[in-house]
């Protein structure tokens, strides 16, 4: 892969960054489509973003941004404009920037998740879901399982408030698409009676994590799922394994999103907008 005065740089903002695997299937993939981009990370602490991103409308090589934990909220906001359901939801995990250096903000965390089910031969239509998390991801992760057609989804957050919020703005995606779902705020760490349980929290990215849910209700006919890539098997993966329930590796989110970062971000602005903020 050459690199020249010509590359279009796409950098990934993350805090912390050491534990990315993006660029390890984004840059081999630029190379079998033949197109002359490179993705590197960048570690940048919350109270730099607003900076960086400014950063980034100036700097003419970079193409765009990929965004990931803690930058999905924050980005959206210092976003020119919105597409799609990041607009609803107010988050996103890729950006472009324009010629004339305002940047645009997509959210493509969800359609990657559940694609990276199907492809693990889990449908979450009519599933009931516990999803573990109230961050960005979690957000698009959610709307994207309505639109899948989950019946019941219950979100379960350390901070209750945020775990409300959230469903708020669930019932307004809802409402606005015509999907009818049951949300609720879960009580507790209980996935009894789930059929999937999904992890979009950083919980088993470090040593000595506690587990997302309480393992002792996990078992056969349910599917446990990942947003971490890095350990390949977390704990919670391990223990879900163990009591007979079906897994998905966070790797699998990721490989179904690749290829349309590259379409987003690199094709400019002719790519489809949905939606503005």
């Amino acid at each position: 892969m050459k690199i020249d005065g010509t590359t279009s740089v796409l950098v990934h903002l993350a805090y912390p960054a050491a534990h990315l695997q993006t660029p390890q299937l984004f840059n081999p993939r630029c190379a079998e489509r033949g197109l002359n981009a490179v993705l590197v990370p960048w570690q940048v602490a919350p109270e730099h973003l607003s900076t960086t991103m400014e950063t980034l409308r100036r700097a003419e090589s970079v193409a765009g941004a990929i965004v990931t934990i803690p930058h999905k909220e924050t980005s959206a906001r210092l976003c020119d404009r919105l597409e799609g359901v990041a607009a609803i939801l107010q988050v996103a995990n890729v950006i472009r920037r324009e010629a004339d250096g305002t940047l645009t903000g997509r959210i493509l965390d969800g359609e990657g998740f559940v694609g990276g089910l199907r492809r693990n031969g889990v449908d979450p239509a009519g599933a009931s879901v516990l999803l573990v998390g109230a961050g960005g991801v979690a957000l698009a992760i959610a709307a994207a399982l309505i639109e899948a057609g989950v019946s019941r989804l219950a979100v379960l957050n350390r901070t209750r408030a945020r775990a409300e919020a959230m469903i708020l703005r669930l019932e307004r995606l809802a409402a606005e698409t015509g999907r009818d779902v049951a949300l609720t705020v879960a009580d507790g760490p209980d996935a009894t009676g789930t059929d999937l349980v999904i992890n979009a929290t950083s919980l088993g990215m470090h040593a000595g994590d506690a587990l997302p849910v309480d393992p002792a209700t996990l078992g056969p006919g349910m599917t446990v799922a990942e947003v971490v890539m890095v350990p390949e098997v977390t704990p919670l993966l391990a223990a879900a394994a163990e009591r007979g329930a079906g897994t998905v590796p966070g790797r699998a989110m990721i490989l179904g999103q690749i290829d349309p970062f590259m379409d987003f971000v690199l094709g400019g602005a002719d790519a489809p907008a949905t939606g503005t903020r």
